[in-house]
């Protein structure tokens, strides 16, 4: 049985037990992106773990964000390691990064990618299979509530979900939108729809404590075309039309130093994946427990030992025996 409390010391004490490790591998220093929302806390926690305990490395983590942690690799080749990169976020800066061997994708740290749609409570999606589709939707509006809840404005989202309102016709179809002011309002109205077994209809993404908490279906806006995805992201966009939102590349990046320099910190880093659905219960698990990402990490490592061990290779898998039985 894992030992919780060895395990949350070892977050803890960091570079004493990385110390401690240090006879048995030759690894050195690195730096890792601790980004400023909670997914990313937890995938660096996990991470700073195994690198420490099982490779003997000193990982110190470096505070950043999207834009921030991208700027630094451009300017001054570090850190070591960003991870839970969103492409989409990066603009041109990340791309020309990667083409003059700067940096290397190592893996799609969120599997498939960041997802966005419009969803349904799963409740309703059984008592009504229509309702998976747009367009059982707008046969029959008055099942979801006759709503459908949006993204608040200056949002992303709010242009590409108002596009596809117009293209599918749901306002003369009798669908009402109603634009959420805030992130927190949109959270709260699903939970008040769970809570009475409400219809419910509207955007959510994730990874996401929300998701993680509450079962939603999926709605098939339509086929998924990047073209036409690409051009409804324009505010003006003379001709909405219909796709689904395509996953979000959502990376784990290094230095070509990094990977020259620790051969075996890369090759971890290019297995540490998580499928998205099980980071939205990990998050789920955060909020209810009111946990910090080093408990969520822990819960991790504790509860998931099948996902995390083939991460690792054979010896720093015998050396984390030590904290994991």
């Amino acid at each position: 049985m894992a030992n919780y409390s060895k395990l949350l010391a070892g977050l803890a004490a960091g570079a004493s037990f990385a110390a401690a490790s240090s006879a048995h591998a030759d690894c050195g220093d690195i730096s890792i992106t601790e980004m400023n929302w909670a997914s990313s806390q937890i995938i660096t926690e996990v991470s700073k773990f195994l690198l420490e305990q099982g490779y003997g490395c000193a990982v110190e983590k470096v505070p950043s964000a999207t834009t921030t942690s991208v700027a630094s690799l451009a300017e001054n080749g570090e850190p070591d390691i960003v991870t839970e990169l969103w492409l989409n976020s990066t603009g041109d800066v990340y791309a020309k990064l990667e083409e003059e061997g700067k940096v290397a994708r190592l893996t799609d740290v969120i599997d498939p990618g960041g997802l966005e749609g419009w969803w349904i409570p799963t409740y309703l999606a059984e008592a009504h299979p229509d309702l998976t589709t747009v367009e059982g939707i707008l046969a029959n509006p008055e099942l979801v509530g006759g709503r459908f809840n949006n993204c608040p404005d200056g949002w992303g989202c709010r242009i590409v979900n108002d596009n596809l309102i117009t293209a599918h016709g749901m306002r003369e179809a009798g669908v009402e939108i109603f634009d959420h002011g805030s992130g927190e309002t949109l959270a709260t109205s699903i939970a008040a729809a769970y809570e009475n077994q409400e219809p419910w209809f509207g955007y959510y993404w994730g990874p996401t404590a929300v998701l993680g908490q509450y079962s939603m279906t999926k709605v098939t806006i339509g086929d998924i075309d990047t073209d036409i995805h690409s051009r409804n992201q324009n505010a003006d966009n003379p001709e909405p039309g219909v796709s689904d939102f395509p996953p979000a590349p959502v990376l784990t990046v290094a230095t070509t130093d990094l990977t020259d320099r620790e051969p075996d910190v890369a090759e971890l880093m290019a297995m540490v994946s998580f499928d998205v659905g099980l980071l939205s219960t990990l998050l789920a698990w955060q909020q209810e427990n009111s946990a910090s990402a080093e408990e969520a990490a822990v819960h991790f490592l504790t509860s998931y030992s099948d996902v995390w061990s083939e991460w690792v290779n054979d010896a720093a898998r015998d050396r984390l025996a030590a904290f994991i039985k």
